[in-house]
């Protein structure tokens, strides 16, 4: 995951492809990125995933990207935080190739499913031409303070990093407790939820806390900190504070 650490801060949502370039993905780099994915470490090992890409046109999707990356999956406990862990890998991967991406939160496509997986959610890309387009100063992101995400202990290279994860509506909901160990919350704030629908918000942000174990496992070990992980299952209630993970270091 170190090699990733870099593409935290050159990755951008691109809400919109515009002014990009005109270059295409290859049918060499979409073989590639489906070789890829299949390399990357889940939170959950016993749950099946796949992807399939299609062209973004088959998909409700129109922000302007090429393809449409959908990915699948078993329906077992923890299944959408899994989601959120292996995605992220794959969406600094493509960075490092120079593809821009963007997590489609509403996004619906005709493939419901595939190799008997259910669709969970998709991720809208395209080549960038100019890579300036990408991401030139992380810190000016719209992001909450570290103080309203982490209490106790805070860790150089990681606490002020891990805030930049990128989360449905920018919604952030996550909360880090760090005494004698991290103890990572699905943070749920009354009455917040951006364009979510209301029946869709802890749907979105279980995969943003799986999104949120990855940038901090990739800044733990850059860091080279080691840790032990303990995941608990979040059943999507409406708590303010829901355990989903605790780290021993």
């Amino acid at each position: 995951m170190n090699a990733m650490y870099d593409m935290i801060f050159k990755r951008k949502s691109f809400h919109l492809f515009r002014n990009v370039g005109t270059d295409s993905i290859s049918d060499d780099e979409l073989t590639e990125i489906k070789n890829t994915f299949q390399s990357f470490t889940p939170l959950f090992p016993q749950i099946k995933t796949a992807i399939c890409i299609v062209k973004s046109k088959e998909t409700n999707c129109k922000r302007g990207g090429e393809y449409c990356i959908l990915l699948y999956s078993e329906k077992k406990d923890g299944y959408l935080q899994n989601i959120g862990y292996l995605g992220e890998q794959l969406d600094l991967y493509l960075v490092s190739k120079n593809i821009g991406t963007l997590w489609f939160g509403i996004g619906k496509t005709y493939e419901k499913s595939f190799e008997n997986l259910d669709f969970v959610i998709m991720i809208t890309i395209k080549k960038i031409t100019d890579e300036s387009k990408f991401r030139k100063d992380m810190f000016k992101s719209k992001r909450k303070p570290v103080d309203e995400i982490w209490e106790g202990n805070q860790i150089e290279g990681v606490t002020d990093i891990v805030r930049f994860a990128p989360s449905a509506c920018n919604s952030q909901p996550w909360f880090v407790k760090n005494e004698d160990k991290i103890s990572v919350f699905r943070y749920k704030k009354s009455g917040k939820r951006g364009i979510m629908p209301v029946d869709k918000v802890s749907f979105y942000n279980r995969i943003d806390i799986g999104i949120f174990m990855c940038f901090l496992d990739i800044c733990l070990l850059h860091e080279g900190i080691e840790f032990k992980r303990e995941l608990f299952y979040d059943n999507g209630g409406d708590d303010e504070l829901i355990l989903n993970a605790v780290y021993k270091l």
